[in-house]
């Protein structure tokens, strides 16, 4: 299958992509793609070079007519999001991205496609590789581990660098320019509950919320799309008189809205449990059933053995924190049209063995308005007894209107498609924020091919926009101002 992507065009972009996706390369697990890109610079004669966190820089020298040009940073992700269906059979540390066509899109079998910001990396690898498209000097800049924690930007040391302007191709909207983007914060929350004996009567039962969306938990947090783990926290919270919890398992990643959610329970009044959980199931999938039309909630006899359950009292509280905890949109922007400020994705809950955790990932363009609402979170599990530990905190990346890059790029792009880009800020964790405190008279600019899905098994990326987008990267090298 990954053949037909091959023969797609631009055949230069998608050549490069099918070789980077047959290379695994999960956050944090980057060593392999890493060797792969120095290698990839190394055979074309290029300067490379790899810092001491894991970032591979790769130089080359202007075409001849545009030496007088501006340096440009070409810059993307090499790690990617591994979420994959909960039946689908698949290894991201051994194995390449299975990719297929469907329409006008390229889609994996049941896994993410690394698109996102794959793509991007692609595109520069091309750029890279050519000896007939024009461009001032590049310097490709591949960071590592943006997608949990963004250690690449953040070890990246100032002075390293010595382009005038950075293009980063992690935009995921073909119509939009990005001059702006969220910062964020890692809040986790940790505490302990007493484990009791099951009553000797009791069924257990498997409860089950499946078949959400999901999505990316900065762009995808205005649609109001479902949380599965706060969905099952209704669902307990309901049935709380009547069922006694003994292990939860709900998410897998901060920057991906949950799509599953299981809790196993112990009833001892199965028709007074059942009588709640059909009440609540109904009342939820009736609210949701023009967002999440493929929303499963389910309670099922489980023949797994049930020794121990957490204790009423904890398991009150539990839920209870659970309940008030923050998911979803906090404040709308006051000065940017349907931009969201601030908001969180409860992303991750365990509760197993006499040990709570609850994962989120707190994200606002305005640190004041982070701060509030991680003290709010941070309130709320601490009124429960848990432990807060708040981690990762990077900066977002404040508008410049006055850019010149952005000048040109809005230009062109006018030019080119007969109407104007959507020059907007976005409510997702960029990297220029960051390479900005270590580079902060550096020009920079956000763009790339519409991908939708990013973060889900559902992602896909569009093949007449990645032509469009690779037609605009195109013109943007020959007009990068001079020195």
């Amino acid at each position: 299958m990954n053949e037909e992507i091959r023969n797609l065009k631009p055949k230069a972009l998608w050549n490069k992509f099918a070789d980077l996706n047959a290379v695994p390369r999960p956050s944090k697990k980057e060593e392999r793609v890493i060797a792969f890109m120095k290698d990839f610079g190394k055979n074309l004669g290029l300067e490379t070079i790899e810092d001491e966190v894991g970032n591979v820089i790769i130089r080359k020298p202007a075409t001849k007519g545009l030496e007088d040009r501006k340096m440009v940073v070409l810059q993307s992700h090499l790690d990617m999001v591994h979420q994959k269906n909960n039946d689908t059979d698949f290894n991201f540390d051994t194995q390449g991205i299975e990719m297929y066509i469907d329409g006008d899109w390229v889609r994996a079998k049941g896994t993410t496609l690394g698109a996102d910001n794959g793509l991007g990396v692609a595109t520069i690898m091309a750029i890279l590789e050519s000896n007939k498209i024009e461009h001032p000097a590049i310097e490709a800049l591949f960071t590592i581990d943006e997608e949990t924690g963004m250690t690449g930007a953040k070890g990246l040391k100032g002075g390293l660098l010595k382009g005038d302007i950075l293009l980063n191709l992690d935009t995921e909207e073909d119509d939009e320019i990005g001059v702006g983007c969220a910062g964020g914060v890692d809040i986790t929350a940790t505490g302990t509950y007493s484990e009791i004996n099951a009553p000797q009567n009791a069924v257990a039962f498997t409860i089950k919320v499946k078949g959400l969306n999901g999505g990316h938990s900065g762009m995808d947090i205005i649609k109001g799309l479902g949380n599965a783990n706060k969905l099952m926290n209704r669902v307990l919270f309901a049935t709380n008189d009547f069922m006694q919890l003994t292990k939860l398992e709900g998410g897998s990643l901060r920057n991906a809205i949950p799509r599953e959610s299981v809790a196993q329970v112990v009833v001892t009044s199965e028709e007074k449990f059942n009588s709640a959980f059909e009440k609540i199931k109904n009342d939820i999938l009736t609210e949701y059933k023009s967002l999440e039309e493929n929303l499963t909630i389910t309670a099922e006899k489980s023949s797994e053995a049930n020794a121990k359950t957490m204790a009423a009292a904890d398991q009150t509280n539990f839920l209870n924190a659970l309940n008030a905890a923050h998911n979803g949109v906090y404040r709308m922007s006051p000065d940017i049209e349907d931009l969201v400020e601030t908001s969180n994705n409860i992303a991750k809950v365990s509760v197993v063995n006499g040990t709570i955790k609850v994962e989120c990932l707190t994200r606002s363009s305005v640190e004041s308005s982070k701060d509030a609402l991680a003290n709010a979170l941070t309130s709320t599990f601490e009124l429960a007894g848990y432990d807060v530990n708040l981690a990762g905190d990077y900066p977002g990346w404040a508008p410049n209107m006055d850019s010149a890059i952005l000048k040109v790029l809005d230009s062109l792009y006018q030019k080119m498609n007969g109407e104007k880009a959507n020059v907007a800020a976005c409510h997702a964790g960029l990297e220029c924020g960051i390479l900005g405190q270590n580079y902060p008279g550096m020009d920079m600019i956000s763009f790339g091919p519409t991908i939708k899905g990013a973060h889900s098994p559902d992602e896909r990326a569009s093949i007449s926009s990645a032509q469009k987008y690779w037609e605009f990267v195109l013109e943007i090298l020959k007009n990068i101002p001079k020195k």
